[in-house]
C-alpha cells in the first residue's frame, strides 16, 4: 500500500529517501558533479524544504517525491558548505553556482491560484507503477490551486510527457536548449505544461 505524505508530516525522516530518488532520477543532469548516486544523494540531502514536499511511501520507503509551491516560494535551499563537504572545494563551489541559478529561482508567476509542480521523480524498482501519477493526483486534490504549471521537462522524457498528457495537463511553451548543449545532454526542448481545475 502506498500513503501519500506532505514531507514534514511523516511520521519518519524522509529526507535521505527523497535524495536518493532525487539522485536516481537526476544524476544525468549531476554527472558532472559525480556519477556515483549515494554522494549525489549525500551532497544534496540538505536541500529540501520539506513542507513544499509530498512523498509518496511504501513499507516505510520512500518511492515518490514531488514539491509543489506557489510560485513564489522555493523548493530547494542550497548550502554551499555542505556541498563543498562532499563534493570537494571545486565541484562543491560549482555545483553551488550553477545549481542555485537553475534550483532557486521561481517560475515568475506567483498568484494565489498558480500552484508549480516540481522536482516529480520515482525511485527507480518503482517506476511504472502508477507512483507519479499517485503523488501528482493528490497534489492537485489537497493543494488549494486552481492552475498548476510544470516547467522544465526534457522533451525526450517520453513516459513523463506522457504521463502529464494523461493526467490533464498540454504544452503551453517549449524553451529550445542551445545546439552544443543539446548533442551533449540529448535533449531538444524543455517543455512546460499547464492544468486547469
Amino acid at each position: 500500500m502506498i500513503t501519500i505524505v506532505r514531507a514534514d508530516q511523516a511520521e519518519c525522516d524522509v529526507r535521505q529517501g527523497i535524495a536518493e530518488t532525487f539522485a536516481e532520477g537526476f544524476t544525468q543532469w549531476l554527472g558532472f558533479f559525480s556519477k556515483d548516486p549515494k554522494k549525489i544523494a549525500a551532497s544534496f540531502a540538505h536541500m529540501f524544504i520539506l513542507d513544499q514536499f509530498y512523498v509518496a511511501i511504501s513499507n516505510g520507503q520512500v518511492i515518490g517525491m514531488a514539491a509543489c509551491t506557489d510560485g513564489a516560494s522555493f523548493s530547494v535551499q542550497l548550502d554551499k558548505k555542505e556541498l563543498r563537504k562532499h563534493l570537494g572545494f571545486f565541484k562543491g563551489s560549482m555545483a553551488a553556482i550553477f545549481l542555485k541559478k537553475e534550483f532557486e529561482t521561481t517560475p515568475g508567476h506567483p498568484s494565489s491560484c498558480v500552484g508549480s509542480i516540481e522536482f516529480v521523480g520515482t525511485a527507480a524498482e518503482f517506476r511504472g507503477q502508477g507512483v507519479a501519477s499517485q503523488l501528482i493526483c493528490h497534489i492537485l486534490e489537497h493543494t488549494p490551486y486552481q492552475v498548476y504549471l510544470i516547467d522544465g521537462v526534457a522533451d525526450t522524457n517520453i513516459p513523463a510527457m506522457k504521463l502529464y498528457h494523461k493526467l490533464g495537463f498540454d504544452e503551453y511553451k517549449r524553451k529550445p536548449i542551445p545546439v552544443k548543449q543539446a548533442k551533449k545532454i540529448g535533449i531538444n526542448y524543455f517543455v512546460s505544461l499547464i492544468h486547469t481545475q
